[in-house]
């Protein structure tokens, strides 16, 4: 059974950065794809991120590309989300999930099988 654990979100300014860290137990996730979510009041959870076992292959959603990177490390068990150029529509609980097909790149929620318990981000002024 995998655990994850996010951490790093808060408040940031419009234009500010942060970095999200989701940290694995139970087992190794180094043979895992990982995809961080998000999820605003009132709305649906969306795809933010997501990268396969190496860390090689990378997608995106369209609303984050180009401000978003996704990386991680697999000798501490842990998926990044580094969050530069924010904007007060990123504001949302962020989610990371792990999904057992290692090389897979997918964008839909349903893949993934183990999940966090979120953390707050606020974009504010």
């Amino acid at each position: 059974q995998v655990q994850l654990v996010e951490s790093g979100g808060g408040l940031a300014q419009p234009g500010g950065s942060l970095r999200l860290s989701c940290a694995a137990s139970g087992r190794t996730i180094s043979t895992y794809a990982v995809g961080w979510f998000r999820q605003a009041p009132g709305k649906e959870r969306e795809f933010v991120a997501t990268i396969n076992w190496s860390g090689r292959n990378t997608y995106y959603s369209d609303s984050v590309k180009g401000r978003f990177t996704i990386s991680r490390d697999n000798a501490l068990n842990t998926v990044y989300l580094q969050m530069n150029s924010l904007k007060p529509e990123d504001t949302s609980v962020y989610y990371c999930a792990a999904d057992r097909a290692g090389g897979a790149i997918d964008s839909s929620a349903l893949a993934y099988a183990y999940w966090g318990q979120g953390t707050q981000v606020t974009v504010s002024s």
